[in-house]
């Protein structure tokens, strides 16, 4: 069976993934729970344009301002920020009173290894 740990701290959540292609090997209950979690969090379509400013920022980090700009409320960018961070997919810290998202290491690597195509 696969192998996904999901941790969390205060203001980062780390992911160690391990799993194979999902068309290699039958996912365990525990680990369908867990990818299920990232999949749900992403199928928010201001969810995946917030995690997707994210990712392409160079640098690899953006402001919660600088992001913002999704057609929702302030109150709303940071609901949908706090799920994706909830769901292991981004990492934040605040500075001064901003707070800076990072996407979490691996989660993208990880993400296409888990959709690539086996052979």
């Amino acid at each position: 069976m696969s192998n996904l740990a999901l941790g969390s701290t205060n203001l980062t959540t780390t992911m160690t993934w391990c799993c194979q292609p999902l068309g290699k090997e039958e996912l365990s209950a525990a680990d369908s729970e867990k990818i299920a979690v990232m999949f749900k969090a992403l199928s928010d379509p201001v969810r995946l344009r917030l995690f997707s400013r994210i990712a392409a920022r160079s640098g690899g980090e953006a402001c919660v301002c600088d992001v913002q700009d999704v057609g929702v409320s302030q109150p709303t960018v940071s609901h949908h920020l706090r799920k994706l961070r909830e769901a292991g997919l981004l990492e934040s810290e605040r500075r001064a009173s901003w707070v800076y998202y990072r996407v979490a290491p691996g989660v993208l690597s990880a993400m296409a290894g888990l959709l690539s195509q086996t052979t």
